[in-house]
């Protein structure tokens, strides 16, 4: 909770110069009151000029005292402030500064201060770790390709030998180019607003072409597919709800045991278009799904190599810029239902 507003610094200046003025108006009149009350017997025969200039210079040396004394506790907070900020600029975000200050501005400044360093702060964190993320992530394939190509330079392979390594070093490859292009698309989505190069389509038909370019994914499983669109018109980026479908039936296809269900439904409504894509799979525990949608994050510990933990924080993304939502609703065993709402509202 914000404290209250104090004093104002003008009405504060304002004072502290009415306080020492009346202070020197006060102590001459008392040096003044004393040289006339103890030299009133000789003040005909003396000269006055020596104990007026005493009493002057006496009263600029308190007065100037005071002013010191008091300016170094105003700008106590800014000499503060401008050391804070040095430290900022070195990369030290562990600065705090006092916001208990009897004058309302610079105790606001202090407070402003701090929530900006502490947001410096988070934005470091969050650097650092993708940067270590990253790092990870490139350096798996890479190490495999390393391997496999060391191993394609012994002279006595069989060609069921060297084949295998080939399609490893190929499928090591395609693990990277598809992390550099998600990193590239999901970096260019967060310093983005609004969507552009939206056309108006048919959304039941690109759900079918997702599931057809995915077929030499779930035909090998033989999965059963329950396919229920409703015929609808929608208006988007249909590059990025493309992207959308084909990482969440990607992974619904990963997940899923041979055998095993998927299903796609499409429903229209006003204000909202509905679309329930769901598994049969191995489901997620509470703390996978409170973590699926931040980058990087994979819920198995082995850290498959056909994922990079960016499809959903993607998927994620592309949803909200296009004004929609998306839950999950999954448990361990029990498969994964992710629920997409789209703005029906046309061009």
């Amino acid at each position: 909770m914000r404290r209250k507003k104090r004093g104002g610094l003008w009405w504060h200046f304002v004072s502290l110069v009415f306080v020492i003025i009346l202070s020197f108006l006060l102590l001459m009149a008392i040096l003044a009151y004393l040289y006339i009350r103890l030299g009133n017997e000789t003040i005909q025969h003396r000269n006055p000029f020596p104990p007026i200039l005493t009493i002057v210079l006496f009263s600029l040396v308190i007065g100037t005292t005071i002013t010191v004394t008091v300016g170094r506790k105003i700008l106590s907070p800014i000499a503060d402030l401008i050391k804070a900020a040095k430290e900022v600029s070195t990369g030290n975000f562990d600065i705090h500064l006092n916001e208990s200050h009897r004058v309302g501005e610079i105790s606001d400044v202090a407070h402003h201060f701090n929530l900006m360093v502490q947001e410096l702060r988070s934005i470091e964190t969050l650097r650092n770790d993708f940067v270590v993320n990253v790092s990870h992530e490139f350096k798996t394939p890479i190490a495999a390709i390393e391997g496999y190509a060391t191993l394609l330079q012994e002279d006595n392979l069989s060609k069921e030998e060297h084949d295998e390594y080939t399609g490893m070093i190929i499928d090591s490859a395609r693990q990277l180019s598809t992390l550099s292009g998600n990193i590239l698309k999901i970096s260019k989505l967060e310093n983005q607003e609004l969507l552009t190069e939206q056309t108006e389509y048919r959304l039941d038909e690109q759900l079918r072409q997702a599931l057809l370019l995915l077929e030499s994914a779930w035909a090998p499983k033989q999965l059963n597919l329950n396919i229920d669109l409703d015929e609808l018109q929608y208006y988007g980026n249909e590059e990025l709800i493309m992207q959308v479908w084909l990482n969440l039936l990607g992974n619904a296809i990963k997940f899923t045991p041979e055998g095993g269900e998927i299903s796609v439904s499409l429903r229209p409504g006003d204000p909202w278009i509905r679309v329930v894509i769901s598994d049969t799979g191995i489901g997620m525990t509470p703390q996978v799904r409170k973590h699926i949608f931040e980058k990087f994050y994979q819920g198995d510990p082995a850290r498959s190599s056909e994922g990079n933990g960016l499809g959903l924080p993607l998927v994620s993304r592309i949803i909200s810029l296009s004004g929609g939502t998306i839950v999950v609703n999954s448990e361990p065993g029990q498969g994964s239902t992710f629920t997409i709402m789209l703005p029906a509202g046309s061009e």
